[in-house]
């Protein structure tokens, strides 16, 4: 159980990457006021919630439904992990997030960021919903796993809402070198992880 615990806080906290969300919610809600800043936020952070827990209690009936096995979904899972990993270490995901939020403000009245981008897809986007079914695999119908599991999505918005609070004093606290090297740090851990994602989908088929 705690290994569940602890694997399912690490996955989710360095899929979401809440203090590489700061900066970009600062420029998605560039000219609010602070307190519209929040209410983006809070909404954005639930509708986020939502939607990973829908991915976490009914992602194995959709891939039933779809005639895909939870083995291969985790083998896809992490090779799509792997490349978001990727993209981290070698600094390609924050411009790929910043070139979607610059497009989603184009686009779309600014009252309907919280939903997106920042809900989807920079909350929940391919890898946190990836990384959400994959655990509720591992949790194989256990309730007690899948309660810690929905914990822990809580508590990885949660982290996410605190940051967009404190988006700004932590951006400049950071500053750029500060946020590079975090970034790519989280981007080891994820590519590990999804390693052990790829072994535990073969493993599974040998054994099937």
């Amino acid at each position: 159980m705690l290994d569940f615990l602890a694997s399912t806080l690490v996955t989710l906290l360095v899929t979401l990457d809440p203090p590489g969300l700061a900066p970009i919610f600062l420029s998605v809600t560039r000219g609010m006021t602070a307190a519209q800043r929040r209410a983006v936020a809070v909404r954005a952070c639930l509708i986020a919630f939502g939607i990973m827990a829908f991915f976490g209690f009914g992602g194995d009936a959709l891939l039933a439904a779809l005639g895909i096995g939870l083995p291969a979904f985790r083998i896809a899972g992490g090779l799509l992990l792997f490349w978001i990993a990727f993209e981290m270490v070698f600094e390609l995901r924050t411009a790929r997030k910043a070139e979607t939020a610059e497009t989603a403000i184009t686009k779309d009245h600014i009252h309907n960021v919280a939903a997106f981008p920042l809900a989807i897809p920079l909350l929940a986007g391919p890898g946190a919903i990836t990384a959400t079914i994959l655990l509720a695999g591992r949790a194989a119908g256990d309730p007690w796993k899948l309660g810690i599991l929905l914990a822990t999505v809580a508590a990885g918005l949660l982290s996410c809402l605190v940051v967009f609070f404190l988006a700004q004093p932590i951006s400049r606290l950071l500053g750029t070198t500060g946020n590079i090297v975090l970034t790519r740090l989280l981007g080891v851990i994820l590519a590990a992880l999804a390693v052990q994602f790829v072994i535990d989908g073969a493993l599974a088929i040998a054994r099937g």
